[in-house]
Protein backbone atom coordinates (compact mmCIF):
# COMPACT_ATOMS: atom_id res chain seq x y z
CA UNK A 1 0.00 0.00 0.00
CA UNK A 2 1.48 3.30 -1.28
CA UNK A 3 0.84 6.84 -0.85
CA UNK A 4 0.87 8.64 -4.39
CA UNK A 5 -0.12 12.10 -5.79
CA UNK A 6 -3.69 12.42 -7.94
CA UNK A 7 -3.67 15.68 -10.15
CA UNK A 8 -6.91 17.06 -9.34
CA UNK A 9 -9.07 17.86 -12.23
CA UNK A 10 -10.23 20.81 -10.94
CA UNK A 11 -9.21 22.86 -8.36
CA UNK A 12 -11.37 24.10 -5.63
CA UNK A 13 -11.69 27.66 -5.51
CA UNK A 14 -12.06 27.64 -2.21
CA UNK A 15 -8.98 26.11 -1.16
CA UNK A 16 -7.44 28.39 -3.80
CA UNK A 17 -8.68 31.56 -1.50
CA UNK A 18 -7.87 29.52 1.93
CA UNK A 19 -4.30 28.65 1.75
CA UNK A 20 -3.11 31.83 1.54
CA UNK A 21 -4.78 32.71 4.49
CA UNK A 22 -4.21 29.33 6.47
CA UNK A 23 -0.77 29.62 5.74
CA UNK A 24 -0.26 32.71 7.60
CA UNK A 25 -2.15 31.06 10.81
CA UNK A 26 0.13 28.23 10.48
CA UNK A 27 3.38 29.97 10.24
CA UNK A 28 2.22 32.40 13.06
CA UNK A 29 1.97 28.91 15.08
CA UNK A 30 5.10 27.59 14.02
CA UNK A 31 6.60 31.16 15.13
CA UNK A 32 5.62 30.63 18.47
CA UNK A 33 6.79 27.13 18.71
CA UNK A 34 10.17 27.91 17.17
CA UNK A 35 10.51 31.37 19.39
CA UNK A 36 9.93 29.53 22.73
CA UNK A 37 12.49 26.38 21.58
CA UNK A 38 15.25 28.93 21.43
CA UNK A 39 14.71 31.18 24.56
CA UNK A 40 12.37 33.72 23.46
CA UNK A 41 8.59 34.95 24.57
CA UNK A 42 7.01 32.92 21.43
CA UNK A 43 3.67 34.16 21.57
CA UNK A 44 4.89 37.94 22.50
CA UNK A 45 7.33 37.80 19.18
CA UNK A 46 4.32 36.82 16.83
CA UNK A 47 2.11 39.44 18.51
CA UNK A 48 4.84 42.31 17.60
CA UNK A 49 5.51 41.05 14.27
CA UNK A 50 2.24 40.24 12.81
CA UNK A 51 -0.46 42.23 15.39
CA UNK A 52 0.95 45.31 16.95
CA UNK A 53 1.73 46.88 13.60
CA UNK A 54 -1.58 46.20 12.48
CA UNK A 55 -3.29 47.89 16.04
CA UNK A 56 -0.79 50.74 16.61
CA UNK A 57 -2.21 53.39 14.78
CA UNK A 58 1.38 55.34 14.81
CA UNK A 59 2.52 52.10 12.50
CA UNK A 60 0.08 52.26 9.85
CA UNK A 61 2.23 54.64 7.80
CA UNK A 62 5.10 52.89 8.28
CA UNK A 63 3.22 49.68 7.14
CA UNK A 64 1.61 51.72 3.90
CA UNK A 65 5.12 53.33 3.23
CA UNK A 66 6.19 49.30 2.96
CA UNK A 67 3.30 48.05 1.33
CA UNK A 68 3.28 50.25 -1.90
CA UNK A 69 6.60 49.24 -3.77
CA UNK A 70 5.88 45.69 -2.66
CA UNK A 71 2.13 45.45 -4.11
CA UNK A 72 3.43 47.46 -7.49
CA UNK A 73 6.72 44.91 -7.90
CA UNK A 74 3.68 42.26 -7.11
CA UNK A 75 1.25 43.12 -9.58
CA UNK A 76 3.65 43.56 -11.85
CA UNK A 77 5.25 40.25 -11.56
CA UNK A 78 1.40 38.17 -11.37
CA UNK A 79 1.18 39.03 -15.06
CA UNK A 80 4.23 36.92 -15.55
CA UNK A 81 3.18 34.50 -13.15
CA UNK A 82 -0.11 33.55 -14.83
CA UNK A 83 1.59 32.82 -18.01
CA UNK A 84 4.13 30.74 -16.22
CA UNK A 85 6.91 33.62 -17.10
CA UNK A 86 8.99 33.55 -13.86
CA UNK A 87 10.47 37.21 -13.43
CA UNK A 88 13.13 36.72 -10.41
CA UNK A 89 15.10 39.62 -11.27
CA UNK A 90 12.76 42.20 -10.73
CA UNK A 91 14.94 43.62 -7.82
CA UNK A 92 17.72 44.42 -10.59
CA UNK A 93 15.20 46.17 -12.63
CA UNK A 94 13.55 47.77 -9.24
CA UNK A 95 17.13 49.33 -8.89
CA UNK A 96 17.85 50.31 -12.90
CA UNK A 97 14.52 51.98 -12.19
CA UNK A 98 15.97 54.29 -9.36
CA UNK A 99 19.30 54.83 -11.27
CA UNK A 100 17.13 55.87 -14.38
CA UNK A 101 14.63 58.29 -12.47
CA UNK A 102 18.22 59.38 -10.75
CA UNK A 103 19.79 60.15 -14.02
CA UNK A 104 16.60 62.68 -14.74
CA UNK A 105 17.36 64.27 -11.48
CA UNK A 106 21.15 64.72 -11.75
CA UNK A 107 20.17 66.29 -15.53
CA UNK A 108 17.69 68.57 -14.18
CA UNK A 109 19.54 70.23 -11.27
CA UNK A 110 19.17 72.87 -11.92
CA UNK A 111 15.86 73.47 -13.44
CA UNK A 112 12.19 73.76 -11.77
CA UNK A 113 8.75 72.77 -13.00
CA UNK A 114 5.23 70.40 -13.31
CA UNK A 115 7.27 67.88 -15.70
CA UNK A 116 10.28 66.62 -13.96
CA UNK A 117 8.77 64.64 -11.88
CA UNK A 118 6.34 63.20 -14.80
CA UNK A 119 9.13 62.55 -16.37
CA UNK A 120 11.27 61.08 -13.81
CA UNK A 121 8.38 58.38 -13.51
CA UNK A 122 8.13 57.48 -17.17
CA UNK A 123 12.14 57.28 -17.35
CA UNK A 124 12.43 55.01 -14.22
CA UNK A 125 9.85 52.54 -16.02
CA UNK A 126 10.97 52.74 -19.04
CA UNK A 127 14.40 51.91 -17.37
CA UNK A 128 13.15 48.90 -15.35
CA UNK A 129 10.87 47.68 -18.44
CA UNK A 130 14.11 47.76 -20.65
CA UNK A 131 16.32 45.99 -18.14
CA UNK A 132 13.57 43.29 -18.28
CA UNK A 133 13.97 43.14 -21.93
CA UNK A 134 17.36 41.48 -21.41
CA UNK A 135 15.67 38.57 -20.24
CA UNK A 136 12.73 38.21 -22.65
CA UNK A 137 15.06 39.36 -25.90
CA UNK A 138 17.48 35.72 -24.44
CA UNK A 139 14.37 33.52 -23.84
CA UNK A 140 12.42 34.07 -26.48
CA UNK A 141 15.91 34.24 -29.09
CA UNK A 142 18.27 31.55 -27.27
CA UNK A 143 15.79 29.74 -25.21
CA UNK A 144 17.85 31.22 -22.02
CA UNK A 145 15.86 30.43 -19.31
CA UNK A 146 14.26 33.91 -17.86
CA UNK A 147 14.86 32.78 -13.98
CA UNK A 148 18.25 32.42 -14.50
CA UNK A 149 19.18 35.68 -16.83
CA UNK A 150 16.64 38.28 -14.65
CA UNK A 151 18.33 36.85 -11.48
CA UNK A 152 21.78 37.16 -12.63
CA UNK A 153 21.05 40.97 -14.21
CA UNK A 154 20.42 41.76 -10.41
CA UNK A 155 23.86 41.66 -9.58
CA UNK A 156 25.13 43.43 -12.81
CA UNK A 157 22.59 46.32 -11.44
CA UNK A 158 24.31 46.57 -8.30
CA UNK A 159 27.56 47.01 -9.60
CA UNK A 160 26.15 49.70 -12.01
CA UNK A 161 25.04 51.38 -8.47
CA UNK A 162 27.78 51.25 -6.76
CA UNK A 163 29.56 52.70 -9.53
CA UNK A 164 27.59 55.61 -10.35
CA UNK A 165 27.63 56.58 -6.62
CA UNK A 166 31.22 56.06 -6.01
CA UNK A 167 32.14 58.01 -9.34
CA UNK A 168 30.19 60.40 -11.77
CA UNK A 169 27.14 60.85 -10.04
CA UNK A 170 29.39 61.10 -6.82
CA UNK A 171 27.77 64.37 -3.92
CA UNK A 172 30.72 66.53 -3.92
CA UNK A 173 29.12 67.84 -0.88
CA UNK A 174 28.81 64.23 0.34
CA UNK A 175 31.66 64.74 2.38
CA UNK A 176 33.54 61.93 0.66
CA UNK A 177 30.24 59.39 1.35
CA UNK A 178 29.35 57.32 -1.86
CA UNK A 179 25.72 58.67 -2.06
CA UNK A 180 23.82 61.35 -5.14
CA UNK A 181 23.03 65.04 -4.64
CA UNK A 182 19.92 65.25 -2.58
CA UNK A 183 17.03 65.66 -4.88
CA UNK A 184 15.31 69.01 -5.47
CA UNK A 185 11.69 70.20 -4.09
CA UNK A 186 11.04 70.14 -8.22
CA UNK A 187 12.03 66.29 -8.48
CA UNK A 188 10.28 65.26 -4.72
CA UNK A 189 6.15 63.97 -4.46
CA UNK A 190 4.90 65.15 -1.07
CA UNK A 191 5.55 62.59 1.33
CA UNK A 192 2.16 62.24 2.52
CA UNK A 193 -1.13 62.57 1.01
CA UNK A 194 -2.87 65.71 2.59
CA UNK A 195 -3.62 64.52 6.08
CA UNK A 196 -3.74 60.90 6.01
CA UNK A 197 -0.15 60.43 6.60
CA UNK A 198 -0.05 57.71 4.08
CA UNK A 199 2.63 58.07 1.22
CA UNK A 200 2.08 58.66 -2.51
CA UNK A 201 2.88 55.44 -3.28
CA UNK A 202 0.27 53.54 -1.46
CA UNK A 203 -2.15 55.92 -3.97
CA UNK A 204 -0.09 54.39 -7.54
CA UNK A 205 -0.67 51.06 -5.66
CA UNK A 206 -4.23 51.26 -5.29
CA UNK A 207 -4.77 52.57 -8.86
CA UNK A 208 -2.65 49.84 -10.33
CA UNK A 209 -4.93 47.55 -8.53
CA UNK A 210 -7.73 48.54 -10.20
CA UNK A 211 -6.15 48.90 -13.53
CA UNK A 212 -4.23 45.54 -13.48
CA UNK A 213 -7.86 43.81 -12.33
CA UNK A 214 -9.79 45.18 -15.23
CA UNK A 215 -6.38 43.65 -17.35
CA UNK A 216 -6.80 40.41 -15.97
CA UNK A 217 -10.66 39.92 -16.02
CA UNK A 218 -11.46 42.02 -18.73
CA UNK A 219 -9.51 42.12 -21.81
CA UNK A 220 -8.48 39.75 -24.69
CA UNK A 221 -4.62 40.20 -23.33
CA UNK A 222 -5.76 38.92 -20.12
CA UNK A 223 -7.67 35.97 -21.62
CA UNK A 224 -4.13 35.07 -23.68
CA UNK A 225 -1.80 35.34 -20.46
CA UNK A 226 -4.14 33.09 -18.22
CA UNK A 227 -4.78 30.71 -22.01
CA UNK A 228 -0.74 30.57 -22.26
CA UNK A 229 -0.14 29.99 -18.37
CA UNK A 230 -2.92 26.60 -18.48
CA UNK A 231 -3.10 25.88 -22.23
CA UNK A 232 0.24 26.55 -23.81
CA UNK A 233 -0.30 24.36 -26.60
CA UNK A 234 -4.28 25.27 -27.35
CA UNK A 235 -3.55 29.04 -26.68
CA UNK A 236 -0.90 28.74 -29.85
CA UNK A 237 -3.60 26.59 -31.70
CA UNK A 238 -5.55 30.07 -30.71
CA UNK A 239 -3.50 32.17 -32.74
CA UNK A 240 -1.93 33.57 -29.06
CA UNK A 241 1.83 34.24 -29.43
CA UNK A 242 3.31 32.72 -26.53
CA UNK A 243 6.63 34.97 -27.48
CA UNK A 244 4.61 38.15 -27.31
CA UNK A 245 3.60 37.22 -24.29
CA UNK A 246 6.83 36.74 -22.54
CA UNK A 247 8.39 40.23 -24.13
CA UNK A 248 4.98 41.96 -22.73
CA UNK A 249 4.83 40.23 -19.45
CA UNK A 250 8.78 40.93 -18.81
CA UNK A 251 8.87 44.28 -19.65
CA UNK A 252 5.42 45.15 -17.74
CA UNK A 253 6.75 43.45 -14.70
CA UNK A 254 10.07 45.30 -15.17
CA UNK A 255 7.80 48.72 -15.85
CA UNK A 256 5.76 48.23 -12.41
CA UNK A 257 9.60 47.39 -10.45
CA UNK A 258 10.99 50.99 -12.22
CA UNK A 259 8.11 52.66 -10.89
CA UNK A 260 8.89 51.30 -7.63
CA UNK A 261 12.16 52.31 -7.35
CA UNK A 262 11.44 55.77 -8.71
CA UNK A 263 9.52 56.14 -6.17
CA UNK A 264 11.04 55.08 -3.59
CA UNK A 265 14.03 56.99 -4.62
CA UNK A 266 11.91 60.05 -4.38
CA UNK A 267 10.79 58.64 -0.70
CA UNK A 268 14.56 58.75 0.29
CA UNK A 269 15.60 61.53 -1.84
CA UNK A 270 18.93 60.33 -2.72
CA UNK A 271 20.91 56.78 -4.00
CA UNK A 272 23.20 55.40 -1.47
CA UNK A 273 24.81 52.05 -0.67
CA UNK A 274 22.28 51.39 1.52
CA UNK A 275 18.93 51.50 -1.27
CA UNK A 276 18.62 48.28 -2.24
CA UNK A 277 16.02 46.59 -0.16
CA UNK A 278 15.37 43.67 -1.22
CA UNK A 279 11.52 44.58 -2.09
CA UNK A 280 12.31 42.91 -5.34
CA UNK A 281 12.45 39.78 -3.73
CA UNK A 282 10.40 39.74 -1.44
CA UNK A 283 7.65 40.87 -4.08
CA UNK A 284 7.35 37.69 -5.56
CA UNK A 285 5.88 35.72 -2.06
CA UNK A 286 3.51 38.49 -2.48
CA UNK A 287 2.47 37.44 -6.00
CA UNK A 288 2.13 34.01 -5.03
CA UNK A 289 0.49 34.19 -1.75
CA UNK A 290 -1.79 36.87 -3.52
CA UNK A 291 -2.75 33.93 -5.85
CA UNK A 292 -1.27 36.59 -8.80
CA UNK A 293 -4.84 38.37 -8.69
CA UNK A 294 -4.65 41.84 -8.25
CA UNK A 295 -6.82 42.67 -5.17
CA UNK A 296 -4.67 39.23 -3.51
CA UNK A 297 -1.38 40.86 -4.13
CA UNK A 298 -2.54 44.15 -2.67
CA UNK A 299 -3.83 42.24 0.39
CA UNK A 300 -0.64 40.55 0.48
CA UNK A 301 1.82 43.34 0.55
CA UNK A 302 0.18 44.45 3.20
CA UNK A 303 0.68 41.50 5.08
CA UNK A 304 4.27 41.26 4.19
CA UNK A 305 4.32 45.22 4.93
CA UNK A 306 3.70 44.29 8.63
CA UNK A 307 6.19 41.77 8.82
CA UNK A 308 8.74 44.14 8.16
CA UNK A 309 7.65 46.41 10.21
CA UNK A 310 6.43 44.20 13.00
CA UNK A 311 10.08 42.58 12.90
CA UNK A 312 12.26 45.69 13.36
CA UNK A 313 9.02 45.99 16.64
CA UNK A 314 9.76 42.55 17.79
CA UNK A 315 13.68 43.36 17.58
CA UNK A 316 12.79 46.73 20.17
CA UNK A 317 10.62 44.77 22.24
CA UNK A 318 11.27 41.29 22.33
CA UNK A 319 14.78 40.98 21.27
CA UNK A 320 14.22 38.67 19.09
CA UNK A 321 17.20 38.62 15.97
CA UNK A 322 17.08 41.24 12.87
CA UNK A 323 16.37 38.57 10.44
CA UNK A 324 13.07 37.96 12.22
CA UNK A 325 11.19 39.34 9.36
CA UNK A 326 13.24 37.43 6.52
CA UNK A 327 12.69 34.04 8.29
CA UNK A 328 9.06 34.45 8.38
CA UNK A 329 8.89 35.82 5.00
CA UNK A 330 10.90 32.71 4.10
CA UNK A 331 8.36 30.39 6.20
CA UNK A 332 4.95 32.49 4.40
CA UNK A 333 6.46 31.35 0.85
CA UNK A 334 7.44 27.88 1.67
CA UNK A 335 3.80 27.50 3.24
CA UNK A 336 2.32 29.07 0.16
CA UNK A 337 4.44 26.90 -2.18
CA UNK A 338 3.10 23.45 0.23
CA UNK A 339 -0.72 24.20 0.57
CA UNK A 340 -0.70 24.43 -3.51
CA UNK A 341 0.61 21.39 -4.24
CA UNK A 342 -2.65 19.95 -2.05
CA UNK A 343 -4.58 22.21 -4.55
CA UNK A 344 -3.09 20.83 -7.46
CA UNK A 345 -3.15 17.41 -6.19
CA UNK A 346 -5.30 14.59 -3.95
CA UNK A 347 -3.09 12.23 -1.91
CA UNK A 348 -4.16 8.65 -3.09
CA UNK A 349 -3.66 5.35 -1.53
CA UNK A 350 -2.94 2.84 -3.72
CA UNK A 351 -2.45 -0.74 -2.76
CA UNK A 352 -1.51 -2.67 -5.71
CA UNK A 353 2.23 -2.21 -8.20
CA UNK A 354 -0.33 -2.52 -11.30
CA UNK A 355 -2.82 0.26 -9.46
CA UNK A 356 0.23 2.24 -8.66
CA UNK A 357 1.53 2.28 -12.45
CA UNK A 358 -2.09 2.68 -13.57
Amino acid sequence: MRLVLEKRLEQSRTMVVLTPILSVIGVMILGVIIFDAIGYDGFDAVWQLFITPVIDTYKWRDVATKAAPLILIGLGLSIGNRAKIWNIGAEGQYIVGAISAAGVAYATQEMSGFWIIPLMLIIGMAGGAAYAAIPAGLKTRYGVSEVLSSLMLVYVSLQLLSYLITGPWKDPNGMNFPQTAQLTASQLLPRELGETGLPPGLLFALVGMIIFAIIVDRTVFGFSIRAIGEAPQAARFGGFNSNRIVWAALMISGGMAGLAGTLELMQLTRLNLGYPSGYGFTAIIVSLLGRSHPFGVFVAGIVLAVTYVGGQVAQTVVHVPNATAGLFQALILFAILASDLFVRYRIKIKSSVAEIRA
